[in-house]
């Protein structure tokens, strides 16, 4: 009896300590990015889909301030201002308006959804690895609290500089996408007009108001 009380508080200090570590570490990559002064990363992302059995890969490029970013592949260029979002697809030669919800936002711009993890998510710490970039990191799951097509996001938060290394989101539709961070650079505090789109820019596209 004793020993089974015994292994039951343990388990319970355990959890406890875990659950504790996973919201001081979102919390410290919440504030790196936070306090960055801007920030900009290359990115390598890969996405699987278990029903079609497929895979596709892309590199890009993310610029962040606050809630701000602009986020670069080969083929969409998207621009985020705190507000309102424009995603110019050079196929179509189209750039879509809309206000984007805080659900597609944290799907897109990593320091949102490090700053909005508490509201939406349950955090565990999963333990330390070493991330793609050769570095210390700790290992965090986020599980949704409501119904959601994201079904779990792990992440690997760099253990001392505190900023994300890897995100793998797994959907409901059994599309799995694997962000790896490479090359972060902090201080790069672009003006605010960095985050619109410039029509002067892209004269000859077809603008679609969406909002």
């Amino acid at each position: 009896m004793k020993k089974n009380l015994y292994i039951l508080i343990c388990l319970i200090l355990a959890s406890g300590i875990s659950a504790q570590n996973a919201i001081d570490i979102l919390d410290k990559a919440a504030a790196a990015c936070n306090t960055s002064n801007g920030l900009s990363a290359i990115f390598a992302i890969r996405a699987c889909s278990e029903q079609q059995n497929t895979a596709e890969s892309f590199e890009g490029k993310i610029n962040m301030k606050g809630d701000k970013f602009t986020l670069q592949t080969p083929h969409i260029l998207t621009w985020y201002d705190g507000a309102t979002q424009w995603v110019y697809m050079a196929r179509t030669g189209e750039v879509n308006i809309s206000v984007p919800t805080g659900d597609e936002l944290q799907l897109t711009n990593p320091a949102i959804l490090l700053n909005s993890y508490r509201k939406g998510f349950t955090a565990a710490f999963k333990g330390e690895s070493t991330a793609p970039n050769g570095k210390a990191a700790c290992n965090v799951t986020l599980t949704p609290k409501k119904k959601s097509d994201v079904t779990k996001i792990e992440l690997q938060i760099e253990k001392y500089a505190s900023l994300p290394a890897s995100i793998v989101i797994q959907m409901k539709n059994g599309v799995s996408n694997t962000i790896v961070i490479s090359d972060v650079k902090t201080g790069v505090n672009q003006p605010d007009s960095f985050f619109r789109f410039n029509e002067a820019a892209y004269p000859d596209v077809e603008i679609i108001d969406l909002r």
